[in-house]
């Protein structure tokens, strides 16, 4: 048989068997005068095992190793590793389709954020807010709370939310301070009434848990995520804010 021939026996394409014989799988065969590969049953057979092998998920490394194991003992072990691989992907597709079912009632209802989708933890956090007053600050709240929605370990994500939570009930409070900063020196003497009101609407705990890069962190292993989320801020802005984490920090140490 030649190469077209086998391949269509088996059902692949001549790439296929030209691919198994780079990757090691299919043996080269002999050649006839006018240079052509002749193949045999054992070959067609071969060529079988490797198609059903494949077929069932076996990367093409995996399927070298059943097929250099000539009584088929490491065959068992590679179909258990395989069924257990399945098993998982399986369940993450049946919690991306459950994520999926919640966003599409919330985008036919039209609730989905423009800068969705977002985490449940991080929707329910925004719907908690409802509507915010125009402040650039609020806008640029909100784009940190969507960065964070990504970079924070999602076994982490659901607790931080959960603090930020109870910070954005004074949210209305802090905004207007925080605006009036803009264009500001980071010696401004309003900055440190509006550390000190913005530290007391946050929860000890985030005092640890927010990135402290900056003028009162440099060098910090979160320097340049800190460094990105406060990127667009005003010197006096950032200055607010690094000193109310500090405030958050001290008040802890006090209370231990």
């Amino acid at each position: 048989m030649r190469i077209g021939e086998i391949a269509a026996l088996v059902g692949v394409t001549p790439r296929a068997v030209r691919h198994y014989h780079q990757s090691g799988l299919l043996p080269e065969p002999a050649r006839r005068a006018n240079g052509y590969r002749e193949y045999g049953i054992r070959d067609a057979v071969l060529l079988a095992r490797v198609r059903r092998l494949t077929e069932l998920g076996l990367g093409l490394d995996e399927v070298r190793g059943v097929l250099a194991d000539d009584e088929g003992r490491g065959l068992a072990e590679v179909l258990e590793e395989l069924a257990e691989d399945l098993a998982r992907q399986e369940e993450e597709i049946r919690a991306r389709r459950e994520r999926l079912s919640a966003l599409l009632d919330e985008a036919r209802a039209g609730r989905l954020p423009a800068d969705g989708p977002l985490s449940p933890e991080l929707t329910a956090l925004l719907a908690g807010l409802g509507e915010l007053p125009e402040s650039a600050m609020a806008a640029k709240d909100r784009q940190i709370l969507a960065l964070m929605d990504v970079v924070v370990p999602e076994e982490e994500r659901a607790r931080l939310m959960g603090l930020m939570a109870g910070a954005a009930e004074h949210a209305r409070e802090v905004y207007p301070l925080l605006d009036a900063l803009s264009g500001a020196d980071a010696d401004d003497p309003r900055v440190a009434e509006a550390a000190r009101v913005l530290a007391a609407c946050l929860p000890d705990e985030l005092g640890v848990d927010m990135p402290s890069g900056g003028p009162d962190g440099a060098g910090s292993s979160d320097t340049s995520l800190a460094d990105a989320l406060f990127a667009d801020l005003a010197p006096a802005q950032s200055a607010a804010i690094h000193q109310a984490m500090r405030l958050v920090r001290e008040r802890r140490e006090q209370t231990r």
